[in-house]
């Protein structure tokens, strides 16, 4: 169990808020159990769609390939299944 390194009470405010002090984080999971126990887990969001200029150009590489016939012969997958 870890240890914890620093213990405060808080009140929800008049909109049902309150505030961590001091995070090191601006995004927090939140898991609410039965028991009433609150777990905040810190998350840092990364822009989910960019994909890099390097590799969209390996993209169009392989389907002008595809277009123009360089294939490689289908793969046995079976033994997955």
């Amino acid at each position: 169990m870890p240890t914890a390194v620093r213990e405060y009470d808080a009140r929800l405010d008049s909109k049902g808020r309150f505030t961590v002090r001091n995070s090191g984080y601006d995004y927090y999971h939140v898991s609410e159990l039965e028991n009433g126990v609150i777990i905040l887990e810190p998350r840092v969001l990364t822009a989910p769609f960019s994909v890099s200029a390097s590799t969209l150009n390996m993209m169009d590489a392989a389907v002008q390939s595809l277009r123009e016939g360089k294939v490689s012969a289908a793969l046995d997958l079976s033994e997955f299944e």
